[in-house]
């Protein structure tokens, strides 16, 4: 069993016991939350719904597991005959879930 659930603007796919990075959300670790914006959902049996765009009686409960930053990335300016060169590094901030409960 899956879901695809939107949070944040992105499209995660998340199954039960599963630990999924996600953009930063406004809650603290150890507190549950309920993903409401289900796109898709595929059972046991191998049915998929598809909701247009979501799924009205579906949703995703989840734990945060932790607030955090990932590892830099490095993003480099260049043109070419101008001596211009930039190096800046950027640490996205990140919310870990642990996928508790899919229903619908």
């Amino acid at each position: 069993m899956y879901a695809i659930v939107e949070v944040g603007g992105r499209q995660h796919m998340m199954q039960p016991d599963q630990v999924v990075k996600v953009d930063r959300l406004s809650a603290e670790p150890g507190e549950e939350i309920t993903l409401d914006k289900v796109l898709a959902i595929r059972d046991d049996s191998g049915e998929l719904r598809v909701g247009r765009p979501y799924i009205d009686d579906a949703s995703v409960k989840a734990r945060v597991v932790q607030q955090g930053r990932d590892r830099k990335v490095t993003v480099v300016k260049y043109r070419a005959k101008k001596r211009y060169r930039r190096k800046i590094g950027h640490r996205q901030h990140f919310t870990a879930l642990k996928v508790e409960d899919i229903t619908g």
